[in-house]
């Protein structure tokens, strides 16, 4: 019978109750038994989307596949995995990845939470320059002659 982590379940209703859309990214070597396990452990409807594919798919597929099914842009996501080259792979489309060795456990949401916020401020101070920097009003040595 599978299990989960001891906080998965309740991070899992945690997130529910505060209307955090959570989903699954997950390489499987036989993805209907994986989706069997969601079942058994009654946790399936907890997802907005499930991307469980085989072995060769890279963790950049599921993200695209959960971005065009739920519109939720890549920075507004925060992802867990125990594989450093997956949090690498999906840090550079945006994603905030956290590693952890034994699952998601309090510590590691606190941590995740922490690095998010961190990601999402920084991203819309840049995103504050920009608008600024391209809204302004060209100075004099800017304007172009017109003749």
């Amino acid at each position: 019978m599978p299990s989960l982590y001891p906080h998965a379940k309740g991070i899992l209703h945690a997130l529910k109750d505060k209307g955090i859309d959570v989903a699954v990214a997950s390489r499987s070597p036989s993805p209907d038994i994986a989706n069997t396990f969601l079942e058994k452990l009654n946790i399936k409807s907890m997802f907005v989307a499930k991307e469980i594919f085989s072995s060769w798919s890279h963790k950049t597929d599921h993200f695209q596949r959960i971005h065009s099914r739920t519109g939720v842009p890549f920075n507004s996501m925060l992802f867990f995995d125990d594989e450093d080259r997956n949090i690498d792979a999906v840090s550079k489309m945006g994603v905030t990845g956290i590693l952890v060795g034994n699952g998601v456990n309090l510590g590691a949401l606190r941590q995740g939470l922490t690095k998010f916020s961190q990601n999402w401020n920084t991203s819309q101070k840049n995103k504050q320059k920009w608008i600024s920097k391209f809204s302004q009003k060209p100075d004099s040595s800017e304007k172009i002659d017109q003749k």
